[in-house]
């Protein structure tokens, strides 16, 4: 394998910043499933799909970029953390969009509307910080927001989950939407994994 001396620094932070851009587009596609009727799920879902495959593609980019660098601008590790969190997002963003389609769901419950909203605004956060790990400035207040965002998303989560178990829905309907509203869920803490591990990497370069 061929090493480089000199890093090629400025990759390693395009790459992120392109990661997070593609996260936004997940996050408008969520939005789009929300005011979308049944027949046109379909083709939104093969749009996420893409979404993730490019995601896919960026994490690949970073981990060759990684692999073939001899000096990187931080810690491997975090950058190996950093890209396969963002890569968790959207996956977990792609499964939900899936799940809706292959269960038919006609009609989401009261609350995923909330769930998505955190998501997109976590996303855009996550899209303005990126950049900045060039020169580690303006982050505290990202994570800062991110974290509470998390916390906004456990609570909604908790209140669909009492919304679920009501008695109201069928029992197969349950598990279904269950299922879904957990996936967003898991989105929700890998947004904030990545502000974590952003939080670590600024800690360690101060």
């Amino acid at each position: 394998m061929r090493f480089r001396l000199t890093p090629r620094e400025t990759s390693f932070y395009d790459m992120f910043a392109a990661s997070a851009d593609n996260i936004v587009t997940g996050s408008k596609l969520l939005m789009e499933l929300l005011g979308a009727d049944s027949s046109a799920r379909a083709e939104i879902a093969e749009r996420m799909r893409a979404a993730e495959h490019a995601g896919d593609d960026a994490t690949h980019a970073i981990f060759h970029q990684l692999n073939s660098s001899f000096i990187t601008p931080f810690d491997r590790e975090d950058i190996y953390s950093l890209a396969s969190s963002l890569d968790d997002i959207m996956d977990f963003m792609e499964e939900a969009v899936d799940l809706v389609v292959l269960y038919q769901i006609v009609e989401l419950p009261k609350g995923v509307d909330q769930q998505i909203e955190v998501l997109a605004r976590a996303a855009e956060l996550t899209a303005e910080a990126m950049p900045n790990l060039r020169t580690m400035t303006n982050l505290t207040e990202y994570w800062i927001e991110v974290n509470r965002l998390e916390n906004q998303a456990d609570q909604i989560h908790r209140k669909l989950l009492a919304h679920l178990f009501n008695g109201k829905y069928d029992a197969m309907d349950v598990l279904k939407l269950k299922q879904i509203v957990d996936v967003l869920e898991e989105a929700a803490d890998a947004f904030e994994h990545v502000a974590n591990t952003v939080e670590t990497i600024a800690v360690k370069e101060s």
